[in-house]
């Protein structure tokens, strides 16, 4: 295995700073949660700014192209942030799905806008789409390039202005580039308040071929790899929040003359917690690092980071909530949007059992035996 750096840089702390401090101003909870209740789920102002201003959705597009010439690092930094403030922005699906595919094609027209933060962009698979996953047989395109069909429980589609969508060909399977407008979306009901899913029909809609059958596999195998190792880093920020969170109020909270924080129960509980995410931090860096320097143990990193950190945080999520006692199941508390995304973000690119059992080929692991019967309760 290739040496890894797990530590963060100079430039990656000062690149934490600066989107803390937007994110601090313009997305505390209660913005989060007044977002909810509207009928626009994403921050457009906020997405702007850390796209223009910041520079997010420019980091790992090349120089020459428009962009910051940063890596994967970075991004993983900036999902650390946007998790720990669930913030309601389309970078997932633009600044990582949509860019990575587009680096991977060979597609570089399309990058310049999306790195100056002009348009959005995101891949038209299901959400739950892991990167092993059978190529997308929901959409048939054209010799002329129309594309029609349907892709369900897309992510960040609301706002995208550019569809990076695979569909099977007269020549086999591509990847297309497909302008927003040409699909019809339909919102449907998602667990995740802050990252909304959309099902998005094709009729004859003009696209632009980005990649064919000798690489599409390939490509959109990457991308999906790329987004479930980047998304761990996500969900170690959200997992932090959610235990900081609840150390600051077990700090005020008293019950029977005490700080409840002073009780040991509670102490070792939270002391655990702390090591799970210390853990999970180690394993989203590896497989950032990983994915940055292009190793070829990423498949395993990933997998590992993948299946542990979204565990982690559903876990830290559910102590919050709990933690937080009567307050913590109430809807203007923000720990539920907490909990929601991390249960949402579990299932998705891949679940915890299915990057577990992608682990088997490449670390050389025995296939899983056939369950043990129960034995009956005497």
């Amino acid at each position: 295995m290739t040496e890894l750096d797990l530590l963060y840089s100079e430039v990656e702390e000062d690149l934490r700073a600066a989107v803390r401090a937007v994110l601090a101003d313009r997305c505390p909870p209660e913005a989060v949660l007044a977002r909810c209740e509207g009928p626009e789920p994403y921050d457009t102002g906020l997405w702007r700014l850390l796209a223009r201003e910041v520079g997010v959705a420019a980091l790992q597009v090349p120089e020459p192209l428009g962009g910051a010439g940063a890596s994967l690092r970075e991004s993983a930094v900036v999902l650390e942030e946007l998790g720990r403030a669930c913030a309601p922005t389309p970078f997932l699906g633009s600044a990582v799905l949509a860019t990575t595919a587009l680096l991977a094609a060979g597609a570089p027209a399309e990058l310049a806008a999306l790195a100056a933060g002009e348009r959005t962009a995101t891949l038209a698979v299901p959400l739950s789409t892991a990167p092993d996953a059978p190529f997308p047989r929901g959409v048939r395109a054209t010799a002329a390039g129309g594309l029609t069909g349907t892709v369900t429980s897309v992510a960040d589609a609301l706002t995208a202005d550019l569809l990076i969508v695979p569909a099977d060909g007269p020549d086999g399977p591509g990847l297309y580039a497909v302008e927003a407008a040409a699909a019809t979306p339909a919102r449907r009901g998602s667990l995740d308040l802050t990252r909304p899913l959309t099902d998005l029909a094709f009729d004859a809609a003009p696209g632009r071929l980005l990649a064919g059958p000798d690489r599409v596999e390939d490509v959109l195998r990457h991308t999906l790899l790329t987004g479930a190792g980047l998304l761990a880093s996500e969900q170690v920020g959200l997992a932090e929040w959610c235990l900081s969170s609840t150390v600051a109020y077990l700090k005020e909270r008293r019950q029977f003359g005490r700080v409840v924080g002073s009780f040991q129960a509670l102490k070792h509980r939270l002391a655990d917690l702390w090591l799970d995410i210390a853990g999970a931090r180690a394993a989203a860096r590896a497989a950032a690092d990983a994915l940055a320097s292009g190793s070829t143990d990423a498949p395993v990193l990933v997998a590992v980071a993948a299946s542990h950190c979204s565990e982690v945080a559903v876990r830290a999520a559910e102590e919050a909530v709990q933690l937080h006692g009567g307050i913590g199941m109430t809807w203007e508390a923000p720990v539920h949007l907490y909990l929601k995304r991390a249960k949402a973000a579990q299932l998705a690119l891949g679940t915890p059992g299915r990057h577990r059992a992608a682990l088997a080929g490449p670390a050389a692991l025995p296939a899983p035996g056939p369950a043990l019967p129960r034995l009956p309760h005497v």
